[in-house]
């Protein structure tokens, strides 16, 4: 499913964590280019840098040395305003807690990042149904979380990073808090929105999601390698 265009390129990435009386290298030389359409999973232990690498990729952070790219716009120098955009606009998240206002119904969750983007009422409305139509939720529209099951929770935070049509999924742990059988329809979840021309990249411990992805990152000690073990 992949193409030529590049959506994500870090040169050389490097992230230090100061804290005044220790310095922690979070990231160390890393280097990664994805394509448009790629379906990606990010593997790795705990403390090995994967947070760190997705949270920069999100624009929820910045390095401290190296060059990141997003679209071939260079993301360091952008003001903090051109940062939330595209956080809201061209990155959809999914988190292990879903994140979800447990207050809030199904529509009105995945209509929030509309809302922040200014949307008009009518409009937000329109796609917040046809993505939770997409996702299997069409009955569910006007649930509230606790009415929800985890898997269906889930499926309202992938519809909600879907909403505004991004250019990447970045999902944290996605079947982290799921049982096997809903965890199964989630990566299947993706599987679909990949094969539709999704670039999605998946943080994950789960020792059976990479053999459903295309590609494989594993992330040792701040430095990123792939499959084989070689560094990227």
């Amino acid at each position: 499913m992949s193409s030529n265009g590049s959506i994500i390129k870090l040169d050389h990435v490097h992230k230090v964590y100061d804290t005044g009386k220790i310095k922690v290298e979070a990231l160390r030389g890393v280097d990664l280019d994805v394509r448009q359409g790629e379906f990606l999973t990010l593997v790795g232990p705990s403390g090995s840098g994967k947070s760190t690498l997705m949270n920069i990729l999100g624009c929820l952070d910045s390095p401290t040395e190296g060059t990141y790219y997003f679209r071939g716009e260079q993301v360091q120098g952008l003001s903090l305003n051109r940062l939330a955009e595209i956080r809201n606009r061209r990155v959809g998240f999914v988190f292990q807690n879903f994140n979800l206002l447990p207050f809030s119904t199904a529509l009105e969750n995945v209509e929030l990042p509309m809302v922040f983007g200014g949307v008009p009422t009518r409009e937000r409305r329109k796609r917040g149904e046809e993505v939770l139509e997409r996702v299997g939720l069409g009955d569910r529209m006007d649930h509230k979380p606790t009415e929800l099951s985890g898997g269906q929770m889930q499926r309202v935070a992938i519809a909600r990073a879907l909403v505004n049509h991004p250019d990447l999924i970045l999902a944290d742990e996605p079947t982290g808090n799921l049982d096997t059988a809903s965890g199964q329809e989630i990566v299947n979840l993706f599987e679909e929105l990949w094969k539709a021309g999704h670039t999605i990249m998946i943080i994950t411990h789960d020792p059976n999601l990479p053999m459903r992805t295309e590609r494989t990152l594993h992330m040792r000690d701040g430095s990123l390698h792939n499959g084989n073990g070689e560094g990227q």
